[in-house]
């Protein structure tokens, strides 16, 4: 049995793989797994950026605040149904994190009109 070098790093850059066919599958199927790890990774980003700018609404409340919140949570929003459009999340776990990021922001309504 012969192992081909691999163009990337999987499992020290060789395969088991003999066949053509698997070789570019295995191949398409390491970028496609770089893919999605970096557009969830940019998706947990916005989370945290929209939680960071609840917070400082939190602290200090002001309408250009408000504004900042409802622009992150809209960024958020988009990117979470592109990841589930281009199946990097599936559409239960896009709906969840949508639903965590109303019921934060609504939360912060409630108790700053209290």
């Amino acid at each position: 049995m012969i192992l081909y070098p691999v163009k990337f790093s999987f499992k020290l850059g060789r395969t088991v793989a003999n066949i053509k066919s698997a070789l570019k599958r295995i191949q398409v199927n390491e970028r496609n797994r770089l893919q999605n790890r970096s557009y969830r990774s940019a998706v947990r980003t916005l989370i945290k950026k929209f939680f960071a700018e609840l917070s400082a609404y939190e602290a200090s409340p002001s309408p250009e605040a408000m504004d900042a919140v409802k622009t992150s949570m809209a960024a958020a929003y988009s990117k979470i149904d592109k990841a589930i459009k281009r199946g990097v999340l599936h559409r239960n776990t896009g709906s969840r994190q949508k639903a965590r990021l109303a019921q934060a922001l609504k939360r912060q309504e409630e108790s700053a009109a209290s």
